[in-house]
């Protein structure tokens, strides 16, 4: 390299540093903050005119001259340009920072009210996520490498929430909306199921949750969400984290994948508009122009097979059709499911007049005292709900052993007996023993007394809490008869009986649901449901199928005790008849 080349290099490698310097300072002293593209576009320029002043002895020419000084105009507003975008990356920060304190402060008031609405966890782990990596991006430059090395540092000994976690809050939103019917806009809004809540969706989140459908191929989903995105990015001021043509490429693509060709080609066309040289949106364009083309090629080709001319189609073509109720059993179990979980299903009254409540003592001298209060929910199969038989402090005790065992709810393959995870049914859960606490062995004690059957050969008290839309999709608790390996390592025949102990009330949706008889119960702390899952003669109650509904806001806290046959015999011996009612159980 020429030696005048070289000098201009390091005169130019100098105020390059002393630039650098001082936006360090400023970071420092919180004055800057920005955007890695002005840094972008400076060493550029600064590279094009350590390229241009090693081409000649341009000092040796006033015009020469001129060019260095339009040269140094350019740099002073990049710099300024540089300086600005420093500036507004801090501003943003500083914005972030307002965000998630309030956010954290009013978490901070109450916990447990704060995560119990869906919508506030959701947020809680997208700011966590997506968010984050936001802030992240802001960072990472030389000024926050130390602070993001901190940050990582400590990901071993803090709870970060993964992209996963990210993806299943927004499926579990989804899902809540799809089982109450609840319109977009409203939970956008912060209103689910008619209740206002504190917190609503910006623009970003309703993209984000768009995204996460997306990614999903729930393009139906993809929609409402993106299109509440557009709506909520038109009302908003100083939007910066998302933008109309990014919605409106998710939105076209999805609409498309739909079914909605014109409309999608609509959208990508207002997309061209924003973005003229969007490469995907061109495309796009193109594939949708050619397949509206040749269904309308198609089309004509029809038409000139039947010789009719579609200008024209007669008044009468036009009908007016009303959707046909569907009866009960034309619904399918999905629908007769959500039906339940909304409470839109009643008792018929020739069932419900024959259903009491009832105190029950067993025969046991202390019950004698303080009998159960028990009370029918259904006859056939008989299924009863006992109430007030488990206690606050029993409760606390159980909630307490349990949460540092808690992992992902799983169900048993029917085929291998192992136990795995499935996304129909969302919930974490623990074990526990009786002898590890005299709370846990007095809840199952009481079991015997609430069904007189012994809980020596049941199993561990499961206790189970559901998270945002947390559920179990219709199930059978006993096992069938191709299902060979369910609980034969336990060696104590199927589930004979189900004893479920509500532990929290739930302040919207939790139901519990029978799809096949139609009865829905409802969270109430420290009551238990009980039913036979095996008839007398040792066969599967096919009427017993049920299902956990998702959690719309509250905390929904469960324990299971599961019965089994062996120990049973003679106490609740078996018949040779199918029968369907169990009266012999109807014991005062």
């Amino acid at each position: 390299m020429d030696t005048r080349c070289e000098n201009d290099v390091s005169k130019v490698q100098i105020f390059y540093n002393y630039v650098d310097k001082e936006y360090q300072k400023g970071i420092r002293n919180g004055r800057m903050s920005s955007n890695i593209i002005a840094v972008v576009v400076l060493i550029s320029i600064t590279g094009t005119w350590l390229h241009n002043g090693c081409v000649a002895e341009l000092y040796t020419a006033l015009a020469d001259m001129e060019e260095l000084l339009e040269t140094e105009a350019v740099l002073i507003d990049t710099l300024n340009g540089y300086i600005k975008a420093q500036e507004e990356r801090l501003a943003t920060l500083r914005k972030n920072v307002e965000d998630y304190a309030r956010e954290h402060e009013e978490a901070s008031r109450n916990i447990q009210q704060y995560l119990s609405n869906p919508i506030n966890a959701y947020l809680l782990v997208k700011r966590l996520t997506t968010d984050w990596k936001r802030v992240e991006e802001l960072i990472t430059q030389d000024v926050g490498k130390s602070f993001v090395a901190n940050i990582t540092n400590s990901r071993s000994d803090l709870k970060f929430p993964t992209d996963e976690d990210l993806n299943g809050a927004a499926v579990a939103l989804m899902r809540l909306q799809d089982t109450y019917k609840l319109e977009t806009a409203q939970v956008a809004r912060g209103v689910l199921n008619g209740v206002q809540y504190s917190t609503g969706l910006s623009a970003s989140d309703c993209f984000e949750l768009g995204r996460q459908s997306y990614h999903n191929r729930d393009y139906y989903h993809t929609v409402l969400w993106m299109q509440e995105a557009m709506n909520r990015l038109q009302e908003e001021q100083n939007a910066t984290t998302t933008s109309k043509p990014d919605i409106l490429e998710y939105l076209a693509f999805s609409t498309y994948m739909q079914g909605n060709v014109a409309r999608a080609l609509s959208m990508t066309n207002e997309l061209l508009e924003l973005v003229p040289t969007h490469e995907r949106a061109l495309g796009n364009r193109a594939y949708y122009q050619k397949e509206i083309q040749s269904k309308a090629n198609q089309s004509k080709k029809k038409r000139g097979e039947d010789g009719q001319d579609d200008t024209a189609v007669p008044a009468q073509h036009f009908t007016v059709a009303e959707e046909k109720m569907k009866t009960w059993e034309e619904m399918t179990e999905r629908e007769r499911y959500e039906m339940l979980c909304r409470g839109e299903v009643s008792i018929p009254p020739e069932i419900q007049k024959n259903l009491v409540c009832r105190y029950v003592d067993r025969g046991i001298p202390f019950l004698k005292i303080a009998p159960f209060k028990e009370e029918e929910a259904y006859l056939d199969p008989r299924i009863v709900v006992y109430h007030n038989v488990i206690y606050d402090e029993e409760i606390e005790t159980i909630k307490r052993m349990a949460q540092p065992r808690f992992k992902r709810a799983t169900v048993q393959n029917y085929k291998t007996g192992a136990l795995e995870i499935a996304n129909y049914r969302i919930s974490k859960s623990a074990w526990l023993q009786e002898h590890e606490h005299e709370h846990v062995a007095a809840v199952s004690r009481r079991v015997e007394h609430m069904t007189s059957m012994t809980v020596d050969t049941a199993e561990e008290l499961q206790v189970v809490n559901y998270g945002i839309g947390g559920h179990y999709e219709p199930h059978f608790d006993f096992a069938r008869k191709e299902e060979t390996n369910a609980f034969k390592s336990l060696g104590t025949g199927n589930r004979i009986a189900t004893v479920l102990y509500y532990m929290s009330d739930v302040e919207q949706g939790g139901g519990t649901v029978f799809t096949a008889i139609n009865i829905s119960l409802w969270p109430k702390k420290g009551s238990a449901a009980f039913w036979y899952n095996l008839k007398p003669n040792g066969e599967g109650d096919f009427k017993t199928r049920h299902a956990a509904c998702p959690v719309l806001t509250g905390s929904k806290w469960v324990a299971n005790k599961w019965l089994h046959e062996r120990g049973q015999e003679f106490l609740r011996p078996c018949t040779l008849e199918n029968q369907t009612a169990d009266e012999a159980d109807v014991r005062h």
